[in-house]
């Protein structure tokens, strides 16, 4: 296979993933969890997308960042000469500082770079709670992430943050070419490793999917194409963030999986070498996505880098 198509197989398949202080949240029971989800009166949602699957979800004082990645520095993911693994890993500062100043929690995906590389410095200036899985945490630990910021989860768990609340679910990554592999695949469950330091030191590390419950909007997040059916199974929500790629027919049977849902945004559908500051351009052609989604019954909203919309 040749370098090149290793890259874009490479792409299409990463574009698709310590308790925290008393105070900052309270886990309640699985029965607890639909009842609370289900106080709040419905206030505006703002969704700001900084490309790739980066969001900012603001309701009133409450901020809720998914996969805060902003540097987006050259990998060549989407280039004929295909992704270069030993791509170094850097975070703008000043990009970050730009357009990111205050959140209350980082939900992390999966371990990617391009999910996870910014998390350290964003976690670090927003003193907001990091949730990820253990590999994430060992990750991130590694890059100098405070321990006290970061909550491990498997999956199953509700948190309450006194304003919104977060649900956590056991996910997938995109799987892609003949033999349905995963990019970058593996753990670091036994401790701490060393320090990453290019792209491909960043492993999925299992992927998770959340449920954000935040003005009285259920919002589901998906990273990538692929979910897990059992976990999400006639789940109820109103807003769906989808990503192209993954296997054939993906997001028709997460349609058919989940409740009817009012909106999905598109999500991770950007070439992430190109500069936050500039209009985003696809990597793919979103039409398979649009149609799976308005088949469905949805309303398909596609939104620039940085730009906004309220819900």
């Amino acid at each position: 296979m040749s370098v090149s198509r290793r890259g874009m197989l490479a792409g299409a398949a990463a574009a698709g993933a310590a308790a925290v202080g008393a105070g900052a949240i309270r886990q309640s029971t699985a029965a607890e969890a639909p009842k609370a989800a289900t106080k709040q009166t419905r206030e505006p949602v703002e969704f700001t997308w900084l490309g790739t699957h980066a969001w900012q979800i603001r309701c009133g004082k409450h901020i809720v960042l998914t996969d805060p990645w902003l540097t987006r520095f050259k990998t060549g993911t989407f280039s004929p000469e295909g992704v270069n693994p030993k791509a170094k890993l850097v975070i703008d500062r000043a990009v970050i500082d730009r357009h990111l100043s205050t959140a209350d929690a980082i939900l992390v995906h999966h371990g990617h770079y391009d999910h996870m590389a910014d998390v350290p410095y964003v976690a670090a200036k927003t003193d907001a709670t990091v949730i990820g899985t253990q590999t994430h945490v060992n990750q991130l630990k590694a890059m100098r992430t405070p321990a006290e910021l970061m909550s491990p989860v498997r999956g199953g768990e509700y948190f309450d943050f006194g304003g919104f609340t977060i649900e956590v679910f056991p996910s997938l990554h995109s799987c892609g070419g003949k033999r349905h592999n995963y990019v970058w695949p593996g753990y670091h469950l036994d401790g701490i490793p060393p320090r990453p330091r290019v792209i491909e030191d960043l492993v999925e590390g299992g992927t998770l999917a959340y449920v954000i419950t935040i003005g009285g909007l259920r919002i589901l997040s998906l990273s990538t194409a692929n979910f897990d059916p059992n976990a999400l199974r006639g789940l109820e929500v109103d807003v769906v963030f989808v990503a192209p790629g993954g296997e054939p027919g993906i997001t028709d049977r997460l349609f058919e999986t989940i409740r009817p849902v009012e909106t999905a945004l598109a999500t991770h559908w950007d070439d992430f070498d190109k500069p936050l500051g500039e209009p985003s351009v696809p990597w793919t052609d979103l039409t398979p996505l649009r149609t799976s989604v308005e088949q469905s019954g949805a309303k398909f909203v596609v939104l620039d880098h940085l730009e906004k919309i309220t819900l």
